[in-house]
C-alpha cells in the first residue's frame, strides 16, 4: 500500500501569472549511487536534490516535489527552499506514479513544467524559456541540446487526465514519442537538460562552473544542523 500524506493542500495553492506549476521527482530510490543521492553535496556546498529545486522555483516560484516518506532531511530541505512538498510512494513507486499524483494533487494548473531532480545543473533560464513556449500557448515543449530530448519538460493543462493516470517507471516519455509530430523542441544551449546523476562517477564528470554564481546562497549545512537539533 501507497503510503499518502500531503503537507500542504496543494490543490488550493497558487500558480505563478500564467497559471503553470512546477513539478520536481525527487521520490527514486537511486540504488546505484549507494548513499542518498539527493542529499549528496555539490562543490558549491548545497545537496544534490536541492540545487534542482531551487533552479525550478527560480523559473516557475510555484512549485511542487514529490518525496518518499523515508526521506524526511530532503523533505525538510525542500521545504526550505520554497518547495511545497507531497509525501508519497513506497518501495514499488515508480516516476509515472509520483508524477500522477503531483498532476493530480495540483489540477488547477494550466500546465505542469516536470522536471527530474537528480539533474542540478539545468540552467533557470532555460526553464523560463520552456514556461514560455507553454505559455505561449505551446501544448507539449521538450528541450533539446545537440539534437538530443531532455528536461524538464512541459505539459498544458488538457495533458491532465493522460498523466493523472501514469504508473510505473517510465514517467511521461510514451506521452512525448507518441506526440512528437505536434510537440514544440525547443533548441537550447545548456548541456544540463542532459546531466542526469545516476552514480558518483557521473557526478565526478561533472564541470563545476556549471553551478550558478548564486547557489551559496543555499548552502544547507546549517539548516542540516537545525533539522537534526529539532529531531533530538
Amino acid at each position: 500500500m501507497k503510503h499518502l500524506e500531503h503537507h500542504e493542500d496543494a490543490a488550493h495553492q497558487p500558480a505563478n501569472q500564467h497559471g503553470l506549476v512546477g513539478v520536481l521527482l525527487a521520490a527514486g530510490r537511486a540504488s546505484r549511487f549507494g548513499s542518498p543521492k539527493l542529499l549528496h553535496p555539490l562543490g558549491d556546498g548545497s545537496r544534490l536534490g536541492v540545487r534542482s529545486a531551487v533552479n525550478l522555483i527560480d523559473a516557475v516560484p510555484y512549485s511542487v516535489a514529490v518525496v518518499s516518506p523515508r526521506h524526511a532531511l530532503l523533505r525538510y530541505l525542500l521545504e526550505a527552499a520554497g518547495m511545497h512538498v507531497l509525501v508519497y510512494g513506497d518501495d514499488e513507486t515508480g516516476m509515472g506514479d509520483s508524477l500522477a499524483h503531483a498532476v493530480q494533487q495540483t489540477s488547477h494548473a494550466a500546465g505542469w513544467v516536470v522536471a527530474l531532480a537528480d539533474m542540478p545543473f539545468i540552467q533557470p533560464g532555460t526553464i523560463r524559456q520552456v514556461v514560455r513556449r507553454l505559455a505561449a500557448g505551446s501544448a507539449l515543449v521538450v528541450p533539446t541540446f545537440n539534437g538530443q530530448c531532455g528536461h524538464p519538460v512541459g505539459f498544458a493543462g488538457h495533458y491532465f487526465n493522460q498523466l493523472s493516470v501514469l504508473q510505473g517507471d517510465a514517467g511521461a516519455r510514451f506521452i512525448i514519442e507518441r506526440d512528437a509530430a505536434a510537440a514544440q523542441f525547443l533548441p537550447v544551449t545548456d548541456p544540463g537538460v542532459h546531466l542526469d546523476i545516476d552514480t558518483r562517477d557521473d557526478l565526478a564528470r561533472m564541470d563545476r562552473t556549471r553551478i550558478p554564481a548564486n547557489a551559496s546562497r543555499w548552502r544547507d549545512d546549517a539548516r542540516v544542523s537545525s533539522w537534526s537539533g529539532a529531531r533530538r
